[in-house]
């Protein structure tokens, strides 16, 4: 296997950006304990996201410390003081059951409160009685996150793309649905974790031959483990990656990992001290954070000492933890660590002397019984940490994401990963005859290891609106329903009525479910359909000679993975699979009279059918609770922001004080303040600045933003002309230099220009002036020059303290008027001269040829007076139009 450059390769995966404005793709790896989040934008350098910390990962955390929301760190350390109005870990919880398992582990492990909401999932409620679904929490934290990408990015960030466990459910991919949409952001694609490493691990690597590899990632909610193989083509060059296989456990990670040390750590306080701590919220809070301190110890040394001051009851706790201890009290647990790649080899029916590497990656990782376990299981030399643990998957899953936005040039990889659960379908049979029993037909129509982006077609003989239901064979996690959704088909009888009206035959009921890219089932299509024969003279030669004039109901979608539809009335289903079609760049020929013949029967044999589908367990959010979500956070992101600018305008305020106060008491009386101010002026400003100083010690904390506003603004405004004298100052001479040098530059053009234009009226060749121009230009000349001697001489005597007579930018649109008279003429064009008459006597064409000879050093200096003329500055800051023939040239350029 052949290894490139990284950096190398990320400059040929940004090549071919247009010159206009590409939108960002934001790529997200949302996990229990951490957010990692990385930034595709030309110009913007390829690399995960820092927070404002100068942090590369954000915790997982939101909370409140009194009216102030927190994100981060500074949100989960907020857990020891306020335990009920942080919450961490939220990921656990994404579209759980109120009364389901899960949510009774999220209370072993946080101190929340979690409350059930109106769609019976689980809430959590803050200490002023304040409920937030989990969906607007994780929102919160996407929206802190899009805020970091659109500081970096300069602009509006929508497109996300974001990282899910291959074995999340529906049900939490539209809860993961909906929190983007409630922060703001649009769904490009969910990714699978373990094929966003797959993606990170194949952008600098060549596959010659096929590899199979297990992604193991040990996270803090759960292990997962995919099985994938790499190849890359010959001849495009574009690295397949696919997936075979995946298998997980929900209920193993580094959160049960902190639990099993913070449960060691209690044992010790209650043995130690003979109170119970676990009735202290703030008291468990602590120990959970010291927990995790604990572990991540134990990860490199076999002990770690633990000491919180004030844990509980005004106790300062010490205790020290060996990792013997950890690993005995994690012992049942030691199978489970591995069987995620058991599983996952099973399901892709791979055995492991086919496997290259097991790649870890996760936080979980690290620690060395999780190691240990997966070495005893493939061997030492198949363990690869050739990937970076934490940051792995939002690398792969942003350039997954720029690919699938076209707007960026990428390696070609292509990404092939399947379902990870049963779905199957359910509804009831016609009835055989009037009043016989009702079955019920199941039949498995995507099974486990399906491919994602694909579609099957359901072909049904009824005559009667019918029902569907699609569900999970089995649950997808304790608690959870196996219901998924229900499609209800209208008009069936009337659609079959009219079919049979145009003369249609074997009148079926087609419906298309689709498994998306991102994991989501739904039925995109229904339509009533027969076979409506060709009664036309070809058409009935192709029925004697055997070619049928009737399209198969056993008609195949053109995705990859499609079968043989299922027929109504059985309870089994034969499947084919079928390779996806490949595309072709060619134009397709014009078809001919029979394939319209064809295609006018198909659709005269094809109804559209009316249909709606029911989510009958857990509904995502609805619309207009998507909407009160956003007004909710937006509510809190204006109240945010008002208290943002009211502490600047605060901090702005008491830093201008403190600044004046420096300009005032500075004894030294030949600084530019107290050179260009009165002492009565001073004097104001000193009585202002106390009166102002009491004021914001007594009353600033209280004060509304405008206040804070008025009262700087009161002392500006004192302040306001001597600064303004001093800038004056300061900028004068420039301003005088630039009047001036337009006033030598135009009087220089003038008289070159006068000369010429005598030349060529000798010579009655085209000018580029005429006299009246010219004139009209000096005499702006003239103006400019006089009215700047007359005020530059009453500036003379102007004091430092009193205010300028001449002001620089009333100089400045002065010498602009003048600037723009000058270069309107200096950048005209020389005219063509005159055709002489090719008939002519052998005098006049000796005349001809003298006066050719004669304004042939005119002509050529035009050229190089219209070459040096071309260099007249627009702003004045650089040189005036001199003539080659100028006398002194290098000396008026030093002087100017």
């Amino acid at each position: 296997m052949r290894t490139l450059n990284f950096w190398h390769l990320l400059s040929l995966f940004l090549l071919g950006f247009p010159s206009v404005s590409l939108a960002a793709v934001l790529a997200i790896d949302y996990g229990s304990d951490w957010i990692k989040a990385s930034l595709m934008k030309p110009g913007v350098p390829f690399d995960v996201l820092l927070n404002k910390d100068s942090k590369r990962k954000i915790q997982s955390s939101v909370g409140w410390k009194r009216d102030d929301r927190l994100f981060g760190g500074d949100a989960f350390n907020m857990a020891s003081r306020f335990p009920s109005d942080s919450f961490s870990s939220l990921k656990i919880l994404q579209a759980a059951p109120y009364d389901s398992e899960i949510v009774s582990y999220y209370t072993s492990v946080s101190t929340a409160q979690v409350v059930e909401s109106v769609r019976h999932t689980a809430a959590l409620k803050q200490s002023d009685g304040t409920e937030w679904s989990v969906e607007e929490l994780i929102a919160m934290q996407l929206a802190y996150v899009k805020s970091l990408a659109e500081s970096v990015a300069g602009e509006k960030v929508y497109d996300v793309i974001l990282t899910v466990p291959a074995y999340y459910s529906q049900f939490e991919r539209d809860a993961v649905a909906d929190a983007i949409e409630i922060a703001g952001l649009r769904t490009l694609a969910l990714i699978n974790d373990g094929s966003a490493v797959a993606v990170n691990y194949a952008m600098t690597r060549t596959f010659p031959t096929p590899e199979y590899h297990i992604i193991y990632d040990a996270g803090a909610s759960s292990i997962r483990a995919t099985l994938v193989s790499f190849s890359t083509d010959s001849k495009t060059s574009s690295t397949q990656i696919t997936v075979h296989g995946v298998g997980y456990d929900r209920g193993v990670g580094g959160t049960e990992l902190d639990k099993r040390v913070r449960e060691i750590l209690v044992d010790q306080f209650v043995a130690k001290h003979g109170k119970d701590i676990r009735k202290d919220k703030r008291g468990m809070a602590k120990l959970w954070k010291e927990a995790g301190r604990v572990k991540s110890i134990l990860s490199a040394n076999t002990e770690a000492t633990s000491h919180v001051e004030s844990l509980a009851f005004d106790i300062d706790f010490r205790s020290k933890v060996t990792r013997a201890q950890f690993e005995t009290a994690c012992e049942d647990l030691k199978s489970r660590y591995v069987q995620p790649i058991i599983d996952a080899m099973a399901n892709g029916k791979i055995s492991s002397d086919k496997l290259v590497s097991v790649i870890l990656t996760g936080g979980s990782t690290r620690t060395p019984m999780i190691q240990a376990a997966v070495k005893a299981l493939v061997g030492d030399d198949k363990i690869a940490l050739n990937v970076n643990a934490d940051e792995a998957a939002v690398l792969g899953a942003a350039l997954y994401g720029a690919g699938l936005s076209r707007q960026f040039k990428t390696k070609d990889i292509r990404l092939t990963d399947i379902l990870a659960h049963d779905v199957q379908a359910s509804y009831l049979a016609a009835p055989a005859a009037e009043g016989s029993k009702t079955r019920t037909i199941t039949t498995l129509i995507f099974p486990a290891g399906s491919k994602v982006n694909s579609k099957k077609t359901l072909t049904f003989k009824r005559k009667e609106d019918f029902s569907i239901h699609f569900d999970y064979k089995n649950p997808v996690a304790p608690g959870f329903p196996t219901q998924l959704l229900e499609v209800e088909f209208f008009g069936v009888a009337e659609a079959l009525g009219n079919l049979t009206e145009r003369g249609a035959t074997n009148n079926v009921v087609k419906a298309t479910v689709q498994l998306s890219e991102s994991g989501f089932i739904s039925v995109t299509e229904a339509v009533a359909t027969g076979d409506i024969k060709d009664e036309s003279l070809t058409g009935k030669l192709k029925g004697l000679f055997g070619g049928g004039s009737t399209e198969s109901l056993d008609e195949e979608t053109a995705s990859a993975g499609s079968e043989t539809p299922i027929e109504s009335d059985t309870s089994s289903s034969s499947s084919s699979s079928s390779s996806s079609a490949s595309s072709s760049s060619e134009t397709s020929p014009a078809p001919s009279k029979s394939a319209e013949a064809k295609i006018s029967l198909k659709e005269l044999g094809t109804i559209t059918l009316n249909f709606t589908s029911h989510l009958p367990t857990i509904t995502p959010m609805t619309v207009e609770e998507k909407k009160k979500a956003r007004s909710r956070l937006r509510a809190l992101d204006l109240e945010e922001a008002a208290k943002v600018r009211k502490e600047e305008a605060r901090n702005n305020l008491e830093s201008y004080l403190y600044r004046l106060r420096d300009l005032l008491d500075d004894e030294n009386k030949d600084t530019p303040f107290k050179k260009c101010s009165r002492p009565s002026e001073r004097q104001a400003l000193a009585d202002t600045l106390e009166e102002t100083f009491f004021w914001l010690h007594d009353q600033g904390d209280d004060a509304d933003t405008s206040v804070l506003l008025d009262k700087r603004i009161a002392l500006e405004t004192l302040e306001r002309p001597i600064q303004h004298r001093y800038q004056e100052i300061e900028a004068f001479p420039q301003a005088l230099n630039n009047s001036q040098m337009w006033n030598w530059s135009t009087r220089l053009f003038l008289t070159e220009a006068r000369q010429n234009l005598t030349r060529e009226m000798e010579a009655d060749l085209p000018s580029k002036w005429t006299k009246e121009e010219l004139d009209g230009l000096e005499k702006t000349l003239k103006e400019h020059e006089t009215w700047l001697n007359i005020w530059v001489e009453k500036q003379k005597s102007v004091k430092s303290y009193e205010d300028p007579v001449i002001e620089t930018t009333e100089m400045k649109a002065r010498a602009k008027v003048l600037e723009t008279h000058l270069q309107k003429l200096a950048k005209r064009r020389v005219p063509k001269p005159r055709k002489t008459s090719t008939t002519s006597s052998p005098s006049s064409t000796s005349a001809s040829s003298t006066i050719t000879s004669e304004t042939a050093v005119p002509t050529d200096r035009s050229k190089e007076q219209e070459e040096v003329e071309q260099q007249i500055p627009v702003d004045g800051s650089e040189q005036v139009p001199l003539q080659q023939q100028t006398s002194h040239p290098e000396d008026i350029r030093d002087e100017l």
